[in-house]
């Protein structure tokens, strides 16, 4: 059985990873990161101003920094970005380094979700249904590829979640 010492929450923008991993790291005594929350405090920037300015690749190659550093943490809830699957390296980390979780949801689930956040600039678009779908249909399989547990977050409460992923956790 593989460690679950660490575990990496993957998954879509706006599928519940920031939410439940504040309460999964309480109920689970274990330090809570989230990667887009602490390249914004450590560059004193949004992620909006970081693609605006870097462009994708620039704030990618951020993430794969944090991310190889907060995966080398032992005992930790990590909150990954929705891209970070993008990168081979980042998808190593994750697998070798702790227990990865997918917290699948629909298109309509996340539409609800994102509709008023302006946070995110994948989602600036004059069609945010559309570009979610694309997403979706690029990422899902990475996302798929390397879950250790996949979570259909759909009609499930924050409660429930947790508990599925607490009853791996040994």
């Amino acid at each position: 059985m593989k460690s679950t010492s660490n575990i990496f929450l993957v998954g879509p923008m706006g599928a519940g990873k920031s939410t439940i991993g504040k309460k999964l790291a309480k109920r689970s005594s274990r330090k809570f990161c989230d990667s887009d929350h602490e390249i914004e405090n450590r560059t004193g920037a949004t992620i909006n101003l970081i693609f605006e300015i870097e462009g994708e690749a620039g704030f990618r190659k951020r993430e794969t920094q944090l991310l190889d550093e907060f995966t080398s943490i032992s005992n930790i809830v990590l909150a990954t970005g929705g891209g970070a699957v993008l990168s081979s390296e980042n998808r190593a980390y994750l697998t070798e380094r702790g227990f990865v979780v997918y917290l699948k949801s629909d298109i309509d689930q996340l539409l609800r979700r994102t509709s008023r956040d302006s946070k995110r600039p994948l989602l600036q678009s004059g069609d945010p249904e559309a570009v979610l779908k694309k997403l979706l249909d690029e990422r899902g399989p990475l996302y798929e590829g390397i879950a250790d547990m996949v979570i259909n977050t759909a009609g499930l409460s924050i409660d429930d979640i947790i508990t599925q992923i607490m009853s791996v956790d040994k």
